[in-house]
């Protein structure tokens, strides 16, 4: 069952990392674990006017909207998670600590291996937590 999740994962993260490279943003990190969260993507967007962003994606995947689908689950707890390992992750890069950050969540539904996403730019903010 855990082979499955994480492959199940790693597949919706590849087809989220596609859709947002489709969009012109590029890779900077993927998985970057600390203590107490995890970002699933870090990613540079410098397609709009305007000075470079960094962007930090929660993929959310569930099968069904049933429940309110992945971005639903992204709770109050989720973002204080985010916000402190965004934090710790500028820390470790601190050529990217002046850029401007955002928070996007891309909510994945039905088959892993081809999920229908929906990007959720600017999803929440840090001042917000």
């Amino acid at each position: 069952m855990a082979v499955d999740r994480r492959a199940r994962g790693q597949a919706v993260e590849a087809a989220a990392r596609a859709l947002l490279r489709r969009a012109g943003l590029t890779d900077i990190a993927a998985n970057a674990a600390y203590r107490g969260g995890e970002l699933d993507l870090v990613m540079h967007d410098a397609t709009r006017p305007g000075m470079p962003s960094v962007v930090f994606v929660e993929v959310r995947y569930r099968q069904s909207q049933a429940f309110g689908g992945g971005s639903a689950s992204v709770d109050i707890g989720k973002r204080r998670r985010l916000v402190h390992a965004a934090h710790r992750f500028l820390q470790d890069h601190p050529a990217l600590a002046d850029a401007p950050c955002r928070f996007d969540v891309i909510d994945a539904q039905g088959d892993p291996a081809s999920p229908h996403l929906e990007w959720i730019r600017d999803a929440f903010r840090a001042d917000e937590i």
